[in-house]
């Protein structure tokens, strides 16, 4: 004898409602935490691009046993730069393929402190020195 039963499987609407319901919850509780939250990680992304300029900036100076002049800027880092401390040995490719910028657009603010020493500034969503929280200053010397 063959069973000709055919046996449906399903879920029932109030399984589909509890599930629906407990993605109202998750999402009552992650979104509100993920929104708003763009700027801070802006901050952390302005952060990384200073390590990599940084990273940069000191295989130039490997090369070259200074780092760029603030005159020579991060520009040196792109293209041979003139001036004073003239470069030993540039190249032949560039340190950076293009000028870095903060993820607000703004290019990074160097300065040179002297042969060894150097230091890379954002001026934060406010693009104006000074601020708090993720309009604050971001300082690799304070990385």
């Amino acid at each position: 004898m063959v069973n000709n039963q055919i046996v449906q499987r399903g879920f029932t609407l109030i399984e589909v409602m509890v599930v629906v319901v407990i993605l109202g919850i998750l999402g009552a509780i992650i979104v509100p935490n993920i929104i708003g939250k763009p700027e801070e990680a802006r901050v952390e992304a302005a952060k990384i691009q200073m390590q990599n300029v940084a990273a940069s900036l000191d295989f130039y100076r490997i090369d070259n046993s200074t780092y760029p002049s603030s005159e020579q800027s991060l520009d040196a880092l792109v293209s041979e730069p003139s001036g004073y401390p003239e470069p030993r040995k540039w190249g032949p490719e560039p340190y950076l393929n293009k000028l870095p910028e903060d993820p607000w657009g703004e290019p990074f603010l160097y300065i040179s402190e002297g042969p060894r020493h150097f230091e890379l500034i954002s001026f934060g969503a406010d693009r104006r020195e000074g601020g708090e929280g993720v309009d604050a200053d971001i300082r690799f010397s304070d990385l």
